[in-house]
Formats: structure tokens, C-alpha cells, sequence
């Protein structure tokens, strides 16, 4: 099966997202371990030569040094005198002879096992005083250090790359919904949109024919009838493609709506052909409720209409359509009744999927009007729901949380 372009674009987007992430923060945390090992160093470093500097000022004798310090004095006569235990190889004696010489105190490091030695030599009364610490218990500490440095980077490198992939998936979320709307978007164009216009096509192209033949004008009112018709239908599914393309944006802004405005709108609009049809419509409210909601006003016009359009579809010449508007607590109710074919119950769910028809022997389309109309409401925090029987008509439920005050912005 060939990979979904689509989806090897976003996954390759968060592969690059996670790696460059968890690059950053591996890096960062790198330099961190490297600036701590050079402060401690530095820290190390200092205090061991400050100590023996203080040690070399003011020792008088070689007895009782400092621990793992050894102190060196050669007299102006050349004889030496030395800490008892001294490693072999100390003092140095070619920077005791640079000392006398000149003078000036030096800090050297003597080479050898475990760090060395670190000497501080000066020349103090005609002596010259070298006093040399072992370096080892900084070796052990700085390994200590690096072996603590480098299990902190390993985990830090692990938990970097968690992050790193939790933050990718996070950032190309949007990437990924975008993506999925303009598929859907594309497919339900496609899907929607070929039947009505070769309907249109085909009608324009008999029209054409007639015309062309001669046919009295007045003959072929019933063709121009059935091309205003379909353009009627073209714009219901271009209207029905536009709002699934804007169903899920972020950057909504939902005001006070009046439902009960809505429904008189919708039903204003259906009225003539509610008349043409034979079948009653009418609105039923409680006049001492408030009707407020918070949303879309076209999205939830577009979601009524959708469901009154269905109901007049469904009704036969004779049959009644109701919009029942009902507020109780913090739920405004709203019920598209008709008393047309009906549906069997088992279908109820299978009606609110895209481009769904009946069950059984019931041929009809719904389009994408009800799963938009199911989007629609779920999307303002409410429920959409079917009920009906064959030949007993049917009932869409909606209910949506009220607004708070229940008041209407000022217009």
C-alpha cells in the first residue's frame, strides 16, 4: 500500500523538529557540563595554590605539613631539608635553581601519576622554600565529576528526545489537521459536487438543444425550472463544502446568538417552498423562555436549515413541519419534527455519517448536511440526536449550553 504523501510530510516534519530539538538541548547541556568542569577546575586549582602559597610564607620548618604536602627547604649553603615520606622524584630541583637564581616564586605542575604534583617555590631569607601537594584526591574529584557529567548527559539526551518528540507532535498538530481538512475538503468537493453538476450540464445541454430547434419559449420553462433548481442545490453543497472547511479553526470567536431568531430566518427562507410542497411549517416556543446561545450564527443557520430542508424533503403534501424551541436550566433545546416517511431507528446513528443513504429498500442521500449539522453542534459543546419510524416521520434533537447572562450584545 503507497504511503499517504500527506502523512510522510508531517512525520518527516516532526523528525526534524524532534532531532533539531533534542539537538539544542543536548548541545546546551553539553556546554553546561563543560563550563561546571572548568569552574570546578578553576576552583580546584586556586584553593591548592593558595594553600600552598600561605603554606610557603610561613613555613619555618619541614615538620607537620598539611595532609599530602611536603615541604622542600634548601639553606643558603646549598643543604636540604624534607618533609619525612616525600615521593621520589621531588623536589624539583631545576626550578629551586631557577628560583635562587632570579628570585621570582613560580607555580609549576611536576608530571606523574594521578594528576601530578602541584609546587609553589620562593625564595624567602636566603632560602629557597618549595612546598609540592599531590594532586591525586583532585584527579579522583574530577573523575568523579566527569563520570556524574556523563550520566546526567545520557539522561538528559533521553529526556530531550521525549521532549523533543512530545514538542514536534505538538507543533505539526496543526500542520496535520490543515492538512486532513483539505483532504476531506478536496474528497467531499469531489464527491458532492460531480452529480449536481452533470445534472446541470445535461439539463443546460437539452435546453441548448431545444432552443436550437426551434421550441417555443414557453416550452421549456419546466427545463429552466429544473436549471434554477439545481443551481439552488449547487450553492446548498458549496455552502455545506465552505463550512466544513472552516469546522475546527482555532481561531474562532463565538458572540451571543438568539435561536429563536435563527429559526424565524430559516423558516422565512422555507416558506415558499414549504407552500409549493402542500406542508405546514411552523415554529413552537415558550415566549417567556431566552433562547441564547454562544457561537457561529451562520454555522448554526446553516445546521437548521439543513435539518428543514431534510424534514421537507421527507414530507409528503398534507404532512406537518414543527421547529420546537424549549430552555430549561442552562440547555436550550431545539426539535425539527415532521411527520413525513420516517427512518427506521437502527439507521439513526448511520445518518449523521458523510454522504449517507437510508437503510434498506430507502435510496435518499443525505450529503454531508447532517454529519456538518453533528460537527457543527458538537463543536459548541452540545448534542445532535435522531429518532423516528417508518411511515411515523422523524425528530432531530439539538441541545446547546445557554449562554450565562442570556443577553445579547448590543448591535
Amino acid at each position: 500500500m503507497r504511503p499517504d504523501p500527506d502523512e510522510v510530510l508531517v512525520t518527516r516534519a516532526r523528525r526534524v523538529i524532534a532531532l533539531q530539538t533534542a539537538a539544542a538541548i543536548t548541545v546546551s547541556l553539553l556546554v553546561l557540563g563543560v563550563l561546571v568542569f572548568v569552574v570546578v577546575i578553576h576552583s580546584q586549582n586556586t584553593a591548592a595554590t593558595k594553600l600552598l602559597q600561605q603554606t610557603a610564607a610561613n613555613a619555618d620548618d619541614v615538620i607537620d605539613p598539611p595532609p599530602d604536602v611536603w615541604i622542600f627547604i634548601q639553606a643558603a649553603d646549598g643543604g636540604w631539608d624534607a618533609t619525612e615520606n616525600a615521593p621520589a622524584g621531588l623536589p624539583d630541583r631545576s626550578v629551586v635553581d631557577r628560583v635562587r637564581a632570579d628570585g621570582a616564586s613560580r607555580t609549576t605542575v611536576i608530571d606523574g601519576r594521578e594528576g601530578g604534583h602541584l609546587a609553589v617555590t620562593t625564595r624567602r631569607d636566603g632560602r629557597v622554600v618549595q612546598v609540592v601537594m599531590s594532586r591525586h584526591e583532585q584527579h579522583d574529584e574530577r573523575e568523579r565529576l566527569l563520570g556524574a557529567l556523563a550520566v546526567g548527559e545520557l539522561v538528559g539526551l533521553l529526556v530531550a528526545l521525549l521532549s523533543a518528540a512530545l514538542l514536534a507532535r505538538r507543533a505539526t498538530a496543526p500542520l496535520a489537521d490543515a492538512l486532513a481538512r483539505q483532504r476531506h475538503f478536496v474528497a467531499d468537493a469531489s464527491h458532492e459536487l460531480r452529480t449536481p453538476l452533470t445534472q446541470l450540464h445535461t439539463r443546460a445541454q437539452l435546453l441548448q438543444m431545444d432552443l436550437r430547434g426551434g421550441a417555443d419559449p414557453a416550452s421549456v420553462v419546466t427545463d429552466v425550472d429544473h436549471l434554477v433548481a439545481g443551481t439552488r442545490h449547487l450553492g446548498e453543497v458549496v455552502d455545506d463544502l465552505l463550512l466544513s472547511s472552516q469546522l475546527g479553526r482555532r481561531d474562532d470567536i463565538r458572540v451571543p446568538v438568539d435561536i429563536r431568531a435563527v429559526a424565524d430566518d430559516v423558516l422565512a427562507s422555507q416558506t415558499g417552498r414549504a407552500g409549493a410542497q402542500g406542508v405546514e411549517l411552523a415554529r413552537h416556543a415558550d415566549s417567556a423562555g431566552t433562547f441564547v446561545v454562544l457561537g457561529h450564527r451562520a454555522a448554526l443557520q446553516r445546521v437548521l436549515t439543513a435539518l428543514v430542508d431534510n424534514a421537507l424533503s421527507h414530507t409528503p403534501a398534507g404532512g406537518h413541519v414543527h421547529v420546537e424551541l424549549g430552555a430549561a436550566g442552562a440547555t436550550v433545546t431545539v426539535v425539527v419534527r415532521d411527520d413525513g416517511t420516517g427512518f427506521d431507528e437502527a439507521d439513526a446513528e448511520r445518518l449523521f455519517a458523510r454522504f449517507a443513504r437510508g437503510g434498506h429498500d430507502d435510496q435518499r442521500r443525505f450529503g454531508l448536511g447532517l454529519a456538518l449539522a453533528r460537527e457543527v453542534i458538537t463543536g459548541h459543546g452540545g448534542t445532535i440526536e435522531a429518532a423516528g419510524r417508518p411511515g411515523e416521520g422523524a425528530a432531530f434533537t439539538i441541545r446547546l449550553p445557554a449562554a450565562e447572562d442570556g443577553r445579547l450584545e448590543p448591535t
